[in-house]
């Protein structure tokens, strides 16, 4: 719901500016159609209500609704979207670089039985759910390495994953952001396309300079997968760069709802050329369209016209 939020736009918002006209419009039309007008010139309104029969309430209502079907058409005109469009050109196996912290502070035992021991638990069951699609695995810390190219063998990931730990990192850290110019560095070795995980307790690095190393390299699309109780305080410098990265965060789960969720999310490719200037979104307004032709419909529904009643 945040990402959604978050990635909310219209793709040609001047088509907004015709809202206020039509509602304008609306206004001079009922006034000019308006059966009572001159009955209302002459007569006490409070009267006039009193001696008028018909279906006026009727007639308002589907009024109404003509004006809320012209301001829905003109909300879809302007093209509502909150994703990306899927690449029909691209591999749905894209590769998937999984970015794992290996800083001291994954050491402790919060959640159980150590936030190092869980992330490879977590690329554990990735690795199961995305058996035979590639795979790439970048541990970092106060500098970033590759541990392995993507591979559709996905079970040695695990293997190595489940080798790394804080001791074998030349130095401690949390350099994000080389280890996302490195995973940009593979990505566009393997022809451009694919999206990276991160899995991580915390991010320390300055949400600019991730923002800036993640644009450098190409503009990737970034998840996060938070090795921490949902209610840690280490949540809120997660949130900080995902939100530089428009990226969405997943929290820990105890089963396997929180790998499948990244997996679907990173199930295929947007389109982009050059970064997020040049992505393609995905049109969401033709869901309303069923809508206004309803309203429609009934907006002309057949009525009888009001009038004041005979003496």
């Amino acid at each position: 719901m945040i990402e959604t939020l978050t990635n909310f736009h219209f793709i040609r918002p001047a088509w907004l500016l015709l809202l206020p006209l039509a509602v304008a419009a609306w206004w001079l039309w009922q006034r000019s159609s308006d059966p009572l007008r001159g009955w209302r010139a002459q007569m006490d309104p409070e009267l006039l209500k009193a001696l008028t029969v018909g279906r006026e309430t009727s007639q308002r209502r589907s009024r109404l609704l003509l004006l809320i079907t012209w301001l829905l058409a003109g909300f879809i005109v302007a093209g509502p979207t909150w994703k990306l469009e899927p690449n029909p050109l691209a591999d749905d196996s894209v590769p998937l670089i999984i970015l794992l912290k290996s800083d001291l502070s994954m050491d402790q035992p919060d959640p159980t039985p150590s936030r190092m021991e869980r992330a490879s638990l977590k690329i554990a069951d990735l690795a199961e759910i995305r058996k035979g699609l590639k795979l790439g695995l970048i541990a970092y810390a106060g500098s970033a390495h590759l541990v392995l190219p993507p591979t559709k063998d996905t079970s040695v990931v695990a293997q190595m994953a489940a080798e790394i730990s804080p001791a074998i990192m030349p130095s401690p850290g949390d350099r994000l952001d080389l280890a996302l110019k490195k995973a940009g560095e593979i990505l566009n070795a393997e022809g451009g396309g694919g999206q990276v995980l991160v899995i991580a307790d915390s991010v320390q690095a300055d949400p600019a300079t991730v923002k800036d190393a993640r644009q450098a390299a190409g503009g990737f699309p970034v998840h996060f997968l938070a090795i921490n109780n949902p209610d840690s305080s280490d949540m809120d410098s997660l949130r900080s760069a995902a939100k530089s990265l428009n990226a969405p965060v997943q929290e820990l789960t105890a089963d396997d709802t929180d790998v499948r969720a990244i997996t679907r999310a990173s199930a295929r490719a947007p389109i982009r050329n050059s970064g997020e200037a040049s992505a393609r979104w995905q049109e969401a307004g033709y869901w309303l369209t069923p809508v206004i032709a309803l309203m429609l419909a009934g907006s002309f529904r057949k009525t009888n016209s009001s009038k004041p009643v005979r003496a």
